[in-house]
Parts: structure tokens; sequence; C-alpha cells
């Protein structure tokens, strides 16, 4: 059995905006969960596939990052945590060549 790799808090994942996966079992989740401050961002963000990337349908703003990632000095964290959506509860480190843990990434101590 492998052991299970460790988050390097770098961010990566939330960069690409992964929230916008958010499935409806999601939304009943917060809705039960009496969370407007997610259901108010999530429900006026109107996001739309802008050719690689997300972009708002009424600014035409391209979606840089998750709106719930915190920047804490160069580590990041999730401010919904423990009602984060199913997709990000899915993700693991090293799961997806978005993470610096991928297995095709450098080997650590390498050169780059």
């Amino acid at each position: 059995m492998e052991a299970k790799m460790e988050c390097r808090r770098c961010g990566k994942c939330c960069f690409v905006n992964m929230i916008s996966y958010a499935r409806e079992g999601d939304f009943e989740r917060w809705r039960r969960e009496k969370r407007e401050d997610i259901l108010k961002v999530m429900e006026n963000w109107h996001l739309l596939w802008a050719g690689d990337r997300m972009a708002s349908s009424e600014t035409g703003v391209f979606s840089q990052t998750c709106p719930f990632l915190i920047d804490e000095g160069g580590k990041f964290s999730c401010a919904i945590y423990e009602t984060r959506p199913q997709v990000c509860r899915e993700f693991e480190p090293g799961s997806s060549e978005l993470c610096p843990e991928w297995p095709g990434h450098c080997v650590k101590g390498a050169n780059p």
C-alpha cells in the first residue's frame, strides 16, 4: 500500500478554480448549512468556459483562482475547507499534472 502524499499547500490545484466544478449535491449541502456566503459567490459568478479558462459571462474577466483561496505568505489554504465541494474533496496530492507531486515532475532534490 502506497503512503499518501502530503499536500505542500502550494495552491496550484486552486489556481485552476476547481470550485467551478461544484455539483448539485454541493449546492444542496450549502443550502442546508445556510452558507449564504458561498451561495452568493457561486450564484453570482456566472462563469463559463472561454477557450481553456473560465471567465465571467457578465464582465469577461478570467477567473484566475478559486475565490475561497487564502494566501498565507506563499502557503495556501481554503476558506471553506470543512464544506468544500466534492471535486476538491476527491483531489489527492500527486493525482494530477497540476500538482508538483505528480510523478512526471522533477525528482525532489534534483536540479531543475
